[in-house]
C-alpha cells in the first residue's frame, strides 16, 4: 500500500443548490429495477483535475455550483426527496428542495497525493464530507457534491449519489449534461427521460417464472458469513495485458471468453479457495449486466437515466469450483451472461413486488460490476480531462472493475476485493503462485 500523506481540509458552510427556475412539483415512481433492496445505498465518485493555466482566476467551486443549478432544471427529480409507499415502493417527491453542495480548501498540492487518489482512496471521508443527517435513503438529499481546491490550483470533485435514482451510465449522462451547460450550452445534447414505467410491473397478477440464485440464501451460510462480515479488509489488484495473458494460458484451447469474463472467473475461483470453505458449500457469482440496447421489448430511449441492469447469479459447490480447471468457472460466467432474456427481466421485476424487494444474497457471493467503459475519466468541466475519475471504493460488497494506468503507465483493470485478513493473505499468495511468479509482475495495487 502507498504511504498515506496526512492532509486537512477547511470547509465552507454547506449550501443547498436548487434549479435556476421553478420546476414541476409532482410525485414520480421509481421502476422495479431502481427499487431493488440492493440499490438502497450511496455511490461515491471522485474526479481529480490538475491545475490548468488557461483557467487561471476561475473558481471551480463557483463554476460547478452554478452549473448544478442549470443542470437540475433538466434533472429536477434529483432536487427532490424519496418517500416510501405501500410494499416499500419508492417514489420521488419532486419538491425542488435541492442538492447539497460543499466547498473546501486542502493544505496540500494534488501531486503530493500520488497514486493514493485511486481506489481505495484513503481521503474519501475528507473529499466527500458527510453532512450530519444527510446520508439516509428516505427523506434525504439525493445528491451531495463537494469541490476541494488544492494549493497548487488543482481540485477534486466528489459526488455522493443515491443509487436508487440512477446507475453509472445514468450518472455519466448527468455529468455530461453538467459539463455541456458549464461550457455554454443552453440544453444538454441528450435530454433526460424519466419513463420508469418501462422497467416496472404491469401485470395485475405478477409471477416469478425464472430461477433467481442471486437472492437465495441458506440460513447456516448466512450465519457463517455474518460472523466474518465485520472483519473484512479491502485490497485492490491491478491486471494489465501481461497478467490477463497469464490467466488466459490456463484455459483450454477451445474456451473463448472476453477479458472481463476471464478475470471474473479467475478471481471467483481464487477467492473461493482463499475462504477455505467446505467442498459442499454453495458459492455464488453475481454479475451486473446492462440491459441498455440489448432487448427489443426493453429498448430504452437514449435519455433514460434510471437503473437499467440486472444481477443474475451462477452457483457452484465450492469443491467443484476449486478443483476444476479455470475453464469450468469461465463457462459458468459465460452462461450467466448469455442466459439474460426478456423473460428473466420480467420475472425479476415481478419478484421485487411479490417478495418485498429483497437484497442480494451476501453469503459466499462474489458480486462484480464492470465499470471499465462508463467514462468518468473523460468528463471535462473546462480544465481538460481528469487525471483520475471513478468510483472511489468498493461499494458495500460489490467489487467494481475500473480502467486505470498503474505506476508504470501500463493500462489495465483495477478490482477491489474484500476478505477477512487471513483469507486476504492466502488470496494474494494463490493469485501470485497460480499465475504470476514466472512473469515478473506485482498485481497488488500500490495505492
Amino acid at each position: 500500500m502507498a504511504h498515506t500523506m496526512p492532509i486537512s481540509i477547511t470547509y465552507e458552510e454547506t449550501k443547498l443548490v436548487v434549479p435556476t427556475i421553478t420546476t414541476p412539483h409532482e410525485t414520480k415512481y421509481l421502476s422495479e429495477i431502481d427499487d431493488q433492496g440492493s440499490t438502497r445505498f450511496h455511490s461515491h465518485i471522485l474526479i481529480f483535475y490538475k491545475y490548468n493555466s488557461l483557467m487561471e482566476g476561475k473558481d471551480p467551486a463557483k463554476i460547478i455550483k452554478d452549473g448544478l443549478s442549470k443542470t437540475l432544471v433538466f434533472y429536477y427529480p434529483l432536487a427532490g426527496r424519496l418517500i416510501e409507499g405501500p410494499n416499500k415502493k419508492l417514489m420521488v417527491n419532486c419538491n425542488g428542495e435541492g442538492v447539497l453542495f460543499i466547498e473546501g480548501d486542502a493544505n496540500v498540492e494534488l501531486e503530493k497525493l500520488g497514486e493514493s487518489i485511486k481506489p481505495p482512496c484513503p481521503y474519501l471521508d475528507l473529499l466527500l464530507h458527510n453532512v450530519p443527517g444527510s446520508d439516509g435513503i428516505i427523506g434525504s438529499p439525493l445528491l451531495l457534491v463537494q469541490v476541494t481546491r488544492f494549493s497548487c490550483g488543482g481540485f477534486a470533485i466528489g459526488f455522493r449519489v443515491n443509487h436508487t435514482m440512477m446507475d453509472a451510465y445514468g450518472f455519466k449522462m448527468f455529468l455530461h449534461a453538467l459539463s455541456e451547460l458549464i461550457q455554454g450550452a443552453s440544453t444538454p445534447s441528450i435530454l433526460p427521460i424519466w419513463q420508469r414505467h418501462l422497467l416496472s410491473v404491469t401485470s395485475l397478477s405478477p409471477s416469478i417464472t425464472c430461477t433467481h440464485n442471486e437472492f437465495d440464501e441458506e440460513i447456516q451460510s448466512k450465519i457463517a458469513w455474518e460472523s466474518i462480515e465485520d472483519k473484512l479488509i479491502q485490497q485492490s489488484f491491478f491486471f494489465g495485458n501481461k497478467e490477463i495473458e497469464a490467466i488466459k494460458n490456463q484455459l483450454s484451447p477451445y474456451c473463448g471468453s472476453t477479458k472481463f469474463e476471464l478475470l471474473v472467473a479467475f478471481l471467483w475461483k481464487c477467492r473461493t479457495i482463499a475462504l477455505d470453505l467446505h467442498p459442499e458449500e454453495i458459492v455464488r457469482l453475481t454479475f451486473f449486466v446492462s440491459i441498455r440496447g440489448k432487448l427489443q421489448k426493453y429498448k430504452l430511449p437514449s435519455g433514460y437515466y434510471g437503473n437499467a441492469f440486472i444481477s443474475p447469479a451462477t452457483i457452484s459447490k465450492a469443491g467443484l469450483l476449486c478443483s476444476n480447471s479455470l475453464t469450468y468457472a469461465v463457462e459458468l460466467v459465460k452462461k450467466l451472461k448469455y442466459d439474460m432474456n426478456e423473460e428473466y427481466i420480467k420475472s425479476l421485476t415481478n419478484l421485487m413486488v411479490i417478495k418485498g424487494r429483497p437484497k442480494l444474497s451476501k453469503s459466499w457471493n462474489f458480486i462484480v460490476s464492470d465499470n471499465r467503459f462508463v467514462g468518468f475519466d473523460e468528463i471535462d468541466f473546462g480544465w481538460g480531462k481528469p487525471i483520475f475519475g471513478g468510483v472511489s471504493e468498493k461499494i458495500s460488497l460489490i467489487s467494481i472493475g475500473i480502467p486505470i494506468n498503474n505506476e508504470k503507465g501500463e493500462k489495465g483493470i483495477l478490482v477491489a476485493i474484500s476478505l477477512p485478513p487471513l483469507a486476504m493473505e492466502k488470496f494474494q499468495k494463490i493469485v501470485y503462485n497460480m499465475n504470476f511468479k514466472n512473469v515478473g509482475t506485482n498485481i497488488i495495487s500500490k495505492m
